[in-house]
């Protein structure tokens, strides 16, 4: 027996059923990878970000998000290059998918126990997610813009229902807008910590304090 469509658990029925050790021997997810690309690029070096954007509740399944994740990267690595960007998937599959596993061959109604005892057994993984919720995020160069919104619109027609494209109009993947990116940055308030920011909190000895070492305070 195959796997079921997903259109058979697309919809947000049942309470969230994670992987415990009551419910074992779950399949592991088809989704192993969640940072593609440059990932270790610096946060000045990115400043552009789209994201996808989900505009329906339901389950979206670990292959579905596999599926976008290799679409998107093989779109962005013939037009970009591999070192221009950074995928980020943001929704995890943690609930456990079940199936009551029926028989099929001739003279099965001899066999099968039909509803009787029809709690299923553990078939694979989904993400839950609402509406608003971000499922993947890239970051590139300004100049990249177009090919990453066509990427992830090409990764858009593997998944269920609706989903929204959306231009940040933040610095990376950091919370700041870009105006205020740059003027903090300068003045020493941020400093470049992988991918990511770090804010100087005035706090450690002065040796040390990018704030001091900038003339500050």
């Amino acid at each position: 027996m195959g796997r079921r469509p997903a259109r058979c658990y697309r919809y947000q029925k049942n309470k969230p059923y994670i992987k415990s050790r009551y419910c074992r021997g779950v399949p592991d997810s088809k989704i192993r990878i969640y940072d593609v690309g440059n990932k270790s690029a610096p946060v000045d070096l990115f400043p552009f970000v789209a994201h996808l954007v989900c505009d329906e509740k339901q389950q979206i399944s670990s292959e579905a998000l596999e599926a976008a994740r290799v679409a998107i990267n093989k779109h962005l690595t013939k037009h970009i290059g591999k070192e221009a960007y950074h995928i980020k998937m943001r929704a995890h599959p943690f609930h456990v998918l079940r199936a009551n596993k029926m028989l099929s061959c001739a003279g099965a109604d001899r066999l099968s126990s039909g509803m009787r005892h029809s709690y299923g057994k553990p078939i694979g993984v989904a993400a839950r997610v609402d509406i608003g919720q971000i499922l993947l995020s890239v970051r590139a160069k300004d100049a990249s813009e177009a090919h990453v919104i066509e990427a992830i619109r090409r990764g858009k027609f593997k998944f269920a229902g609706r989903q929204k494209i959306l231009k940040s109009l933040k610095w990376g993947f950091t919370k700041y807008p870009r105006n205020i990116y740059v003027e903090k940055r300068k003045n020493g308030e941020l400093t470049s910590d992988g991918n990511i920011v770090k804010v100087n909190n005035r706090r450690g000895p002065l040796a040390k304090s990018s704030l001091f070492i900038n003339n500050q305070e």
